[in-house]
Formats: C-alpha cells, sequence, structure tokens
C-alpha cells in the first residue's frame, strides 16, 4: 500500500482537530495514521495562537489573571468546543454508573449533565489558576505553558489511537482513529514531544527544562489511566472520549508547569 504524503496527515489534524479552514481529502486509514501521528503539530499551533493572545494582552497592561483566561478560551474557540464538549460527555458517561450501552446513550445526547457541568467548571478554573501562575511567574513561562500543554492535549489522541485499542461505536471520529497508530510510531511522537518541551524549557532555565518534559509525561500518564478507564466502562474509544483525554492531558501539564512560580 503506497504511503501518505505528509501533507494529507497535517490536513487530518488539522481538518479534524481544529476549526482552521484545511480541508480533509483523505478519509481513509492511512490518511488516520498519518493525521493522529500529526496531532502534536495542530497542538503547537493551537498552542502558539493562545500564548499569542496572552502575550498581546500583557503587553497591552492586563494582569496575569486576564492573560490565562485569554490562553484557556483560545483553544476552546479553535476547536468549537469539542474537546471541552467532549469531556463532559465522557464526565456523565462515566458517572451514570450506568451499563456500557447506556452510557453511550447517554454519552450522545445533546444535553449536559450534572456530573459534565461540574467536571467543566474544575477543569476551566484549573486551567485558567494554572496559566495565571505561570503568566505570573514570567512571560515566558506561560506561554511555554499555553504551548506545551497543547501539544500535550493532541499528543496524548495520538497514542489514545495507537493499535489495540478498540472503538466503542462503529461510526464516528473514534472509530476512524482507533486502532490507526502503529505503537512504536505513537511513542516515537511522544518521545519528540517530550524532548522538544525539554528544550523549550531550555530556553528558561534548566529547572524549567525538566518541568517541561515533567509535565508532558505526566499527561501522557493521567491520560492513559483515563484512556483504559473509558475502554473497561465503554468497551472502546469514541470522540467524546478523545475531547476528555485532550482536556484532562492539557490540566495536567499545565498543573505541573505552574508548580514552583
Amino acid at each position: 500500500m503506497p504511503k501518505t504524503p505528509p501533507l494529507d496527515g497535517l490536513r487530518f489534524a488539522f481538518g479534524t482537530l481544529t476549526v482552521l479552514p484545511v480541508k480533509v481529502t483523505r478519509w481513509d486509514r492511512e490518511a488516520a495514521r498519518a493525521g493522529m501521528l500529526c496531532a502534536p503539530v495542530a497542538g503547537l499551533v493551537v498552542g502558539g495562537c493562545a500564548a499569542l493572545a496572552g502575550l498581546l494582552l500583557l503587553a497591552l497592561g492586563a494582569g496575569a489573571l486576564l492573560a490565562a483566561v485569554a490562553s484557556a478560551a483560545v483553544p476552546a474557540a479553535l476547536t468549537r468546543g469539542l474537546h471541552l464538549d467532549g469531556l463532559a460527555d465522557t464526565a456523565d458517561g462515566l458517572g451514570s454508573g450506568k451499563p456500557a450501552e447506556e452510557a453511550l446513550r447517554i454519552m450522545k445526547q445533546s444535553d449536559i449533565g450534572p456530573f459534565g457541568v461540574v467536571t467543566l467548571v474544575f477543569v476551566l478554573l484549573a486551567q485558567v489558576a494554572a496559566l495565571a501562575q505561570a503568566y505570573g511567574g514570567s512571560w515566558g513561562r506561560g506561554a511555554l505553558a499555553a504551548v506545551a500543554s497543547a501539544a500535550a492535549a493532541r499528543l496524548a489522541l495520538t497514542l489514545a489511537a495507537r493499535a489495540g485499542v478498540p472503538a466503542a461505536r462503529p461510526e464516528g471520529l473514534g472509530a476512524a482513529v482507533a486502532g490507526a497508530v502503529p505503537v512504536r510510531g505513537a511513542a516515537a511522537v511522544a518521545a519528540v514531544v517530550t524532548v522538544a518541551a525539554a528544550v523549550a524549557g531550555a530556553l528558561l532555565g534548566t529547572y524549567d527544562a525538566v518541568r517541561a518534559a515533567a509535565a508532558v509525561l505526566a499527561a501522557l500518564a493521567v491520560a492513559e489511566l483515563l484512556l483504559r478507564h473509558c475502554t473497561r466502562r465503554f468497551g472502546g474509544v469514541t470522540g467524546d472520549v478523545f475531547g476528555g483525554l485532550a482536556e484532562t492531558a492539557a490540566t495536567v501539564s499545565l498543573l505541573v508547569l505552574s508548580l514552583g512560580q
């Protein structure tokens, strides 16, 4: 089978994981594999936009809290809130305590239940608080937190799409990408993103390099725990689970990056 051109993979990543005007030209398994391997690149762009918004407000005289709100809002806007919606739906499904089929039905409903609302509130509060702490340390640390957390969020999706992780439904984004990424490929991308985060952190100091790498690894560890729990409860992954994994990884990485500021 011919290899998928890298541009098709980037189109798939940006077309499915952002609202940027990128047309997905292929929707087959090869394109899905390449797209999920490129997912952290989409995260890098989203995080860069988030950091730019925060830094612009700081340059205009705003405080760290307002910059943090902007940096948390931009990723939500650039995904039409789909990852946050997925987090809420996943929380409702897990919190329902229902069997897999019924839990999946609850997740597919358009409304958000109490578990989802509470989860969204605390996750967004944690993200804003962590970003404010990072921006309060320095502008550079705030920008690093915005970019690294967005990349870590999409990296969690790369690992969740690895071979051996089944889809819970036969349709939807979860089914399109579930099991599409070779384990070695996912591990290689994880290594590259972790090293890149450390290098970026090193521009601010040795401690920041260690903290940035630790933030990515901690995000992946917690996302992996959530992935395994969802796979047991629902029988596999869905698009909502992918959204929940992204927001969970982003939040954990932000919390780690805010420590010691």
